[in-house]
């Protein structure tokens, strides 16, 4: 599996709500921070969006905004509209003028990820990607908004099941970086590290060999010789890169890997450490806690308390 795919596989997205919404003369309104990812399809017409009291951006028809963590926003029929505080819904939604036919449809909702590993979406996606309809390049893009519109219109039976599955190859779309992921509204986050390096040709085959083997003894120069550079080249493109050293950057995915099993529950400790590269449970509880000040079996029985909390 790609480092990529990886990823993806442990923040198991899912779209959790989406519904319809419709404007019509002059509005505006005004969203909490949510902290989910959230989306915006813009059907017909457009709007303007502004996020955390940013400069208003224009969304058109046919533009996709995807927020990672969803900060507060606002919603407006042009720059400067009185915007209302609204909470989200999971149903359709009308703003401005109750009467006559709309003259702007946009189609919105929320994801949800994983929440334990929620922090690594952040890590890899700029605060807001905007794909733009008018932009070059985005053609895959394009088709997936094409039948997520058709849904959107359509009545036919399976469509929400066929909606949610399009909007999630929407949100992996993003994460690949097929779009202009750089290009939209607002300034990147600390990092979009992982798909910065992937894209970078040695980069990406050292990273590639090292999630093929997350159990192997990774050292820099080894990794260096896969990417064909000296080590002191690579070890500074790496951290110019990625934004830490290799070995850091090895530590810190045998330790998502870890917590990710340790959250799911019934593999024994030593399981866990020989699958992530470490020689005896001892050894991996001793990086455990010094990573994040507690046992794995502490830190288990913590998440799995919360699962259960959340499902009562």
């Amino acid at each position: 599996m790609d480092p990529l795919s990886e990823v993806i596989g442990l923040l198991r997205p899912h779209a959790a709500l989406s519904k319809p919404i419709t404007g019509r003369g002059r509005w505006g309104v005004r969203y909490a921070a949510y902290g989910q990812p959230g989306f915006a399809l813009v059907l017909e017409g457009r709007c303007w969006l502004a996020v955390e009291d940013a400069e208003p951006a224009l969304v058109d028809r046919g533009d996709f905004v995807l927020l990672p963590a969803t900060p507060a926003f606002s919603l407006m029929s042009e720059p400067g509209a009185d915007c209302l505080p609204v909470e989200p819904t999971n149903v359709a939604v009308r703003h401005g003028d109750a009467t006559g036919e709309p003259d702007f449809r946009m189609f919105g909702g929320a994801f949800q990820v994983e929440p334990a590993h929620a922090g690594m979406l952040l890590a890899l996606l700029p605060r807001v990607i905007h794909v733009r309809a008018a932009d070059r390049g985005t053609e895959r893009l394009a088709r997936l908004v094409d039948l997520i519109a058709e849904e959107c219109a359509g009545v036919a039976p399976g469509r929400d099941m066929i909606l949610e599955r399009l909007l999630e190859v929407m949100m992996m779309e993003c994460l690949r970086g097929n779009g202009p992921a750089g290009n939209g509204i607002g300034e990147r986050g600390l990092s979009a590290d992982l798909l910065a390096g992937l894209r970078d040709g040695a980069l990406a085959r050292a990273l590639e060999a090292l999630h093929a083997d997350v159990r192997a003894k990774w050292t820099v120069a080894g990794l260096a010789k896969l990417a064909g550079m000296s080590r002191s080249a690579f070890a500074a493109r790496f951290a110019e890169v990625l934004g830490c050293s290799p070995i850091e950057y090895l530590l810190r995915w045998r330790m998502t890997l870890a917590c990710d099993a340790l959250r799911r529950g019934g593999v024994p400790l030593d399981r866990v450490a020989l699958a992530i590269g470490y020689d005896s449970a001892s050894a991996f509880s001793t990086a455990f806690r010094k990573r994040f000040g507690c046992s794995p079996g502490a830190y288990g029985r913590a998440q799995q308390t919360g699962r259960t909390a959340a499902l009562q």
